[in-house]
């Protein structure tokens, strides 16, 4: 037996043989994939929230008609465009447009005095309502005028930072990829065939249901912290988490185990931090701004906290939104793998096979 260093060289060849097997082409691939994937959680959840400035948030203003031209002007004309005014004819008008999610703020100027009053609906968002609020302070206080607060729809006890409908949403999102995830992988991690594809979608809608039952019970009778519409949020987290697990059935069927890494990317890495949750899409940076609302995270918190805080309004863009990423996923799950069963052909021993293997 040859000897290196003091060691057979048939101990180092066999070393090196069990370092191989330990760690396969396809582990330090995925072990890449997984690095990726933390790099960009960083940097999109840093590069969202690392510095909120205000961009163009929507201010209605009921002023005298002398004083509202130059008013909205001036405001508009702010150094970085804070704030994207507009103007309402009443107190009336400027309440309506604040609860049906118009405007995230209303200044009604006193003529007569000198302290404005400023309204605001929290519920809505927090970090939106005091951005405007601060805004606006700033700017009354170089005109030398007070500035009154009033929040007309506030959040409710439990819900105090009005992030409840964010981690909610974030839950049936989460839930409905991984379940997406347990079924491919319960069978294997291999690409599945159409009728696979058929009972993974099947069984996700039993899924989507008693999460949305779930989540819903959480969020009203367990923890009151978005009280109401008990039925409604069991309908938008039914269609929350199928869109996600629909999404999560087609990308795996796609592309195997790098599915699942994409899946992550778009609700996660991507999703979350440009929902609206944390920050509005006022206080984001471009690129965030841009994608929020088209993503299943983004829309379904629209929905959600428009539903409990708003009356359901200004939630029908967002509904189409979910549902299109459901329908999205179901095509291309059946689709792919409808295209890859006529690839392979049909299976040895079925009535197909046999057919095709028959002698004219």
């Amino acid at each position: 037996m040859a000897y290196a260093k003091g060691r057979p060289t048939a101990d180092r060849g066999g070393a090196l043989a069990e370092l191989r097997d330990a760690i396969s082409t396809r582990a330090v691939l995925v072990m890449v994939g997984v690095l990726l994937l933390q790099l960009g959680f960083a940097l999109s959840y840093m590069g969202a929230f690392h510095a909120p400035e205000p961009h163009r948030i929507p201010v209605v203003v009921v002023a005298p008609e002398a004083m509202e031209k130059d008013l909205v002007a001036r405001l508009n004309a702010l150094p970085g465009t804070p704030l994207h005014v507009s103007t309402a004819e009443d107190r009336i008008q400027a309440r309506a447009r604040l609860l049906d999610r118009r405007t995230d703020a209303a200044l009604l100027v006193d003529a007569a005095g000198r302290t404005d009053t400023l309204l605001i609906a929290s519920a809505g968002g927090t970090s939106a309502a005091d951005a405007a609020t601060k805004v606006m302070q700033a700017i009354e206080r170089t005109q030398n005028r007070e500035m009154a607060v009033r929040d007309i729809r506030p959040p409710a006890a439990g819900d105090s930072r009005g992030l409840s409908s964010f981690y909610l949403v974030l839950s049936w999102t989460i839930g409905g990829y991984l379940a997406a995830s347990a079924l491919n992988m319960a069978a294997g991690s291999k690409r599945p065939t159409l009728r696979r594809i058929l009972v993974r979608l099947t069984a996700m809608v039993p899924y989507a249901f008693v999460s949305g039952i779930g989540g819903a019970i959480i969020v009203g009778p367990v923890l009151h912290c978005l009280p109401g519409a008990f039925w409604e949020l069991v309908g938008i987290g039914t269609l929350v988490v199928f869109a996600s697990g629909a999404v999560g059935v087609a990308l795996q069927s796609l592309a195997g185990t790098v599915g699942l890494g994409l899946t992550i990317l778009i609700f996660t890495i991507l999703g979350n931090p440009s929902s609206g949750g944390v920050y509005p899409a006022s206080l984001l940076p471009p690129f965030w701004r841009a994608i929020g609302q088209a993503l299943p995270p983004g829309a379904g918190t629209t929905v959600v906290r428009n539903t409990v805080y708003f009356d359901g309004n200004a939630t029908t863009g967002a509904l189409w939104v979910l549902g299109a990423w459901a329908f999205g996923g179901i095509v291309a799950a059946v689709l792919s793998a409808g295209l890859r069963d006529r690839r392979r052909g049909p299976r040895p021993g079925t009535e197909a096979a046999r057919a095709a293997t028959t002698p004219a």
